[in-house]
């Protein structure tokens, strides 16, 4: 693929519509069986490169894995900054120093010294490859995280790490690259220039462009409208922008990217839903695509240096973590079984393999041993720490049988006896306590605008009309319901249930809530439904904003 063709371009499209409809079609399988996705598209991969149909042929020194690699980590940065809660990551401050610094910083250490003193590899390759391999997958955590019966305390602290630990450890490679490439101690001067261009010009470019790309963002929202799903794209836009112009003043485009999120994340928390919403998806989809890219050769030359020394190393770097982790969490506030989950659960994958693809872009000395090392750790990783969710979900299938079995009879009424309580206890009605004939609803002005041209219209999810409603109720199916209309379902005694379905940090940051309102997270609705055992031939209303 050096050269463009219409053959070259072909195969492009179909390698990416592949990707797009295979995981499309396997995502429910993965969801229910806990089924390692990695896996899933470093198989597909291998099927396409030379062991296989030899459609792919990508090496390291390939410009498409190059392009691909670097959008993936501004990407996953970006992602990282931006899927924070600026609010959880102020209440849990302690948590998350933990987690960075006993926790990230000193698995990186040692697993950079069993390097120097197993693999014989120099103080700095040393260095890049522990900072490396002490990073989380994102893809993998994402499906541990999706899953519900993992503890509240486990799950915040495990995306606290994910969200956090990649921009801790990338600057210990870009100082570590440093050192190679100059092959002595850097100067004064030299260090001066690069704690310039890595802590100063880096963010400030990215903060830069976040903060101008919001208030542009909000000028259009207030006076023309943007469309929600638009919104998602800007955040892409957003990011890529900031790393070109970091990257102008030679700075670090990952850097800045990041800093772009967190400006978004501080001041946008629209704006992050958007993302989360639709561009999070598009986002995974250039992941995936690139563990394609890794799984048709490269990511299999880890076979190539499998000797006494490497697999000890690969042992150490896979199982540190675990006692570091547990010393870091004592007298935290997260439960024992919380803190296993969170010492056993740090998967290492794309990220792992984007850091270690620094070195071998920029031609430095020994990058091709590092990432053969650094892709047999990731090899063991996804089999050890991605078989952690199929375990999970069977165990959890196994539950809910014996739960079934024990209920027979008598689940019907137990569900009518406690399903009013479970609704008054998740509902968190009033808590401004507003008057009773007032209705305080932060409508969400439908899915297409933000326009105040729409400001008496939130979206809605109906069951069949009934009898009672005549003409001037709102039509089945449709999308938005407005004010007036809710209020003659109401009057004509229609039964009517008004969900919050608002993300958790748009739920968390805002202090009203509608009067009687129903909280239903956006995720897992029907299994939550179910729990809350919301009436089937009531009218749903639902508002997101």
């Amino acid at each position: 693929m050096n050269a463009f063709s219409a053959e070259s371009l072909a195969a492009a499209l179909a390698i990416i519509g592949i990707v797009i409809i295979v995981s499309a079609l396997l995502s429910g399988l993965i969801e229910r069986s806990g089924l390692p996705q990695v896996a899933v598209f470093l198989a597909l991969g291998a099927a396409l490169g030379p062991f296989g149909l030899r459609v792919l042929n990508i090496g390291l020194d390939s410009a498409a894995l190059r392009v691909v690699a670097t959008l993936s980590l501004a990407l996953v940065l970006f992602t990282d900054a931006v899927s924070l809660n600026i609010a959880e990551v102020k209440r849990r401050g302690a948590l998350a120093l933990r987690l960075l610094g006993p926790g990230t910083l000193l698995t990186a250490a040692l697993i950079a010294l069993a390097g120097w003193l197993l693999l014989g590899l120099s103080a700095p390759g040393a260095a890049i490859l522990g900072a490396a391999l002490a990073s989380s997958d994102p893809v993998l955590l994402r499906g541990l995280l999706r899953r519900r019966d993992i503890p509240a305390d486990a799950r915040h602290a495990l995306h606290l790490e994910s969200g956090l630990n990649d921009v801790v450890l990338l600057p210990v490679v870009i100082i570590a690259m440093a050192f190679l490439s100059h092959g002595s101690p850097l100067s004064g001067a030299g260090f001066a220039k690069l704690g310039l261009d890595l802590f100063v010009l880096g963010p400030g470019a990215g903060i830069f462009i976040g903060l101008l790309g919001v208030a542009a963002l909000d000028l259009i929202r207030r006076r023309i409208g943007v469309r929600r799903d638009y919104e998602s794209l800007y955040s892409l836009g957003v990011a890529f922008t900031a790393f070109a112009a970091a990257e102008a003043v030679h700075s670090s485009g990952f850097l800045a990217a990041f800093a772009a999120g967190m400006t978004i994340a501080a001041l946008d928390v629209e704006l992050c839903d958007c993302f989360i919403e639709y561009g999070g998806v598009t986002a995974e989809m250039l992941l995936l695509f690139t563990f394609v890219l890794l799984g048709s050769y490269v990511i299999w030359t880890g076979f190539t240096v499998i000797n006494g020394a490497t697999l000890l190393f690969t042992a150490i770097a896979v199982l540190i973590r675990t006692p570091v982790y547990l010393l870091s969490l004592i007298r935290s506030s997260v439960d024992m079984r919380g803190r296993l989950l969170i010492a056993w659960f740090g998967p290492r994958g794309l990220s792992s393999l984007l850091l270690v693809l620094l070195p071998v872009f920029a031609g430095l000395p020994g990058g091709e041993q590092l990432f053969a090392i650094c892709s047999l750790v990731v090899l063991v990783s996804v089999v050890l720490h991605g078989g952690a969710p199929m375990l999970l979900a069977q165990a959890a299938r196994k539950k809910a049988r014996r739960e079934g079995a024990g209920v027979a009879g008598g689940a019907g009424a137990n569900t009518l006896a406690h399903g009013p309580a479970v609704v008054q206890e998740d509902a968190r009605i009033d808590r401004e306590a507003p008057r009773e004939e007032q209705l305080i609803v932060p409508i969400s002005w439908g899915d297409a605008t933000t326009s105040s041209e729409d400001n008496a219209a939130a979206s809605i999810d109906a069951t069949p009309r009934r009898p009672g409603v005549e003409g001037d109720g709102p039509q089945v199916g449709s999308q938005r319901i407005s004010l007036d209309e809710l209020r003659r379902l109401w009057q004509a005694n229609e039964p009517v249930t008004i969900l919050d379905v608002r993300t958790d940090r748009s739920y968390e940051e805002d202090d009203l809530q509608a009067k009687g309102a129903v909280r239903m997270p956006p995720d897992h609705v029907a299994e939550r439904a179910r729990e809350l055992g919301l009436k089937q031939e009531a009218w749903l209303v639902a508002y997101c904003a």
